[in-house]
């Protein structure tokens, strides 16, 4: 029956471990494999930890992978979890054998934008998780990270509210939700010490700093397209902290049409040129009759950069936020959700970025 066996082995590489998005049999997570006289396929695999969350889906589609193949007549499934030795030896492949180091650098692949505002509540994060599912529905690998500390709202708004990353080793697997991986400081509170969504967060600025760069050194988010990064309004230290650590982001600066958010949303734009990051666009928000238009272009226009599109007032769009559904998922058709994916379109057409890069070959 070893023709069988091997035919199930092959089946197996089907089976995508849904936190690291990887095959199992990729991540040694399958320890054995044997079919007896009688078809019956005798199968054992290691989670990556106790507990794993993704366990019940895991073995669910271990299961139907096997049954599957041609000749299996039953399957008797063994489920154990890693030793400290394996989980070690895991995060030193997924990791490339390389150190922990922030791999967004400028020697990554990935683009990376930084999404800022001069003043709260002009639709920031709600854009910015919208533009991560877009960008992932049109089959990009997202990442985004909630870098509004004090003020989260990336989970809420992407149905996330709860969710947990999962620790593997010193690495953190980020939740997924609508295709995108998401990490947020909401993620990490802990309600067994009364912390939940409306705790305050009460850190300065070195405490910031570290977590920023903890998010983008610790939490695996494997080969990205794109890095999304919701920064607070403003000029404070976390903009500080993300120009430092991410010199090679580019900035998209989120205003609404009026001229006291333009003014300030300038100013937002103005931090991106003194700490070397490029203004890669505008977006103008709550466009229209309520609040007016030209504040965008306005902005635009100060910073030398492009107006990237002016997204109406929608009530899809709140709706959408509140109930953790994106319009550009929930709503396709919705005015606001058209600008955005159009917006999404054109981020998602710039090929990745090789400009200075190092390829690791020499002239012979």
């Amino acid at each position: 029956m070893s023709d069988l066996a091997e035919r199930v082995t092959a089946a197996l590489a089907s089976v995508i471990d849904p936190e690291i998005r990887r095959p199992i049999s990729e991540l040694d997570m399958v320890e054995s494999v044997s079919v007896d006289a009688s078809g019956l396929a005798s199968v054992a695999i290691r989670l990556t930890i106790v507990g794993c969350p993704a366990a019940d889906r895991i073995e669910r589609d271990v299961r139907a992978a096997v049954t599957g193949v041609p000749g299996v007549m039953g399957v008797d499934l063994a489920v154990g979890v890693m030793s400290p030795e394996q989980r070690q030896a895991l995060t030193d492949r997924l990791r490339g054998g390389r150190a922990r180091a922030m791999p967004f650098g400028p020697d990554s692949l990935t683009r990376v934008y930084a999404v800022t505002s001069g003043k709260g509540g002009v639709g920031k994060s709600t854009i910015t998780a919208n533009l991560a599912v877009a960008l992932a529905a049109r089959g990009l690998r997202v990442g985004l990270v909630d870098a509004d500390v004090h003020g989260f709202s990336i989970p809420g708004l992407l149905g996330l509210a709860g969710a947990r990353p999962t620790r593997v080793g010193e690495m953190i697997l980020p939740p997924v939700a609508f295709g995108v991986k998401t990490v947020s400081i909401g993620m990490f509170l802990d309600p067994d010490r009364g912390q939940g969504p409306s705790s305050a967060v009460a850190w300065r600025g070195p405490m910031l700093h570290r977590t920023i760069q903890q998010f983008l050194t610790d939490v695996y988010f494997g080969d990205l397209d794109v890095l999304l990064l919701d920064l607070p309004p403003g000029t404070g230290d976390i903009a500080i902290s993300v120009g430092q650590l991410l010199p090679n982001a580019e900035v998209i600066v989120v205003t609404t049409p009026q001229a006291a958010a333009a003014e300030v949303a300038v100013r937002s734009g103005a931090l991106a040129a003194q700490t070397g990051q490029k203004v890669y666009g505008v977006i103008e928000n709550m466009s229209g009759e309520l609040f007016g238009t030209g504040g965008g272009a306005r902005v635009a226009e100060a910073l030398a950069a492009p107006l990237l599109g002016a997204v109406p007032v929608s009530v899809p769009l709140r709706v959408g936020g509140d109930e953790g559904s994106p319009v550009v998922v929930s709503r396709p058709e919705d005015p606001a959700a058209t600008v955005i994916r159009d917006i999404a379109g054109a981020m998602a057409s710039r090929p990745r970025n090789l400009s200075g890069l190092r390829l690791g070959v020499s002239p012979s």
